[in-house]
């Protein structure tokens, strides 16, 4: 983080730099990544009266920069009040950034395409029927034949003697063809 002390109408002593510094150095427990902060503090006279005026101003990454400004008599009371309010908009910042994630586009449409994944397989688990294949049995060729002949079906999966993984097939000329 950048630190940045300036005095205006005024000679900062290396007291007051190095209290705004503590003070500023204190923000950093908000985790929000300052980029930078400027501390102006101006003397003003008004009146016959004396005080000063702190301003601070906080770059935060993806927002705009936090302004604070402050005056009272001493220095060293504007400078705290101006701290106590910047912790207090640090800390609604923060808050913010921890209690709301927004989700991104492609997370919200996976989520959706899940569901819909989900719906149809759920209303097809109600179509689904196992059956127990008799594969694990080795058939003859000539029986798988007949066993094709009897049935209405276009093609017949089997296992042959050699255990080989066979199909049997019914041509459009009434053959029968085999893989």
């Amino acid at each position: 983080m950048n630190v940045s002390i300036v005095g205006k109408q005024f000679d900062l002593t290396d007291a007051i730099k190095d209290h705004i510094s503590a003070a500023i150095s204190s923000l950093e427990k908000y985790n929000l990544d300052i980029i930078s902060a400027r501390a102006v503090v101006t003397a003003d006279e008004r009146n016959g009266k004396k005080g000063f005026s702190v301003e601070f101003v906080i770059m935060l990454p993806n927002k705009n920069s936090v302004v604070i400004k402050q005056k009272d008599k001493d220095v060293y009371a504007a400078v705290d009040l101006a701290i106590d309010r910047a912790q207090k908009v640090l800390r609604r910042h923060s808050d913010k950034t921890k209690e709301h994630k927004a989700e991104k586009l492609e997370e919200i449409e996976a989520k959706k395409i899940l569901e819909e994944e989900k719906k149809a397989f759920e209303e097809l688990a109600d179509e689904i029927i196992p059956m127990e294949l008799d594969l694990y049995k080795p058939t003859e060729l000539e029986e798988a034949l007949e066993k094709l002949k009897e049935s209405d079906k276009q093609f017949l999966v089997f296992n042959d003697i050699d255990n080989h993984m066979r199909v049997l097939y019914k041509k459009g000329d009434g053959k029968y063809g085999l893989y």
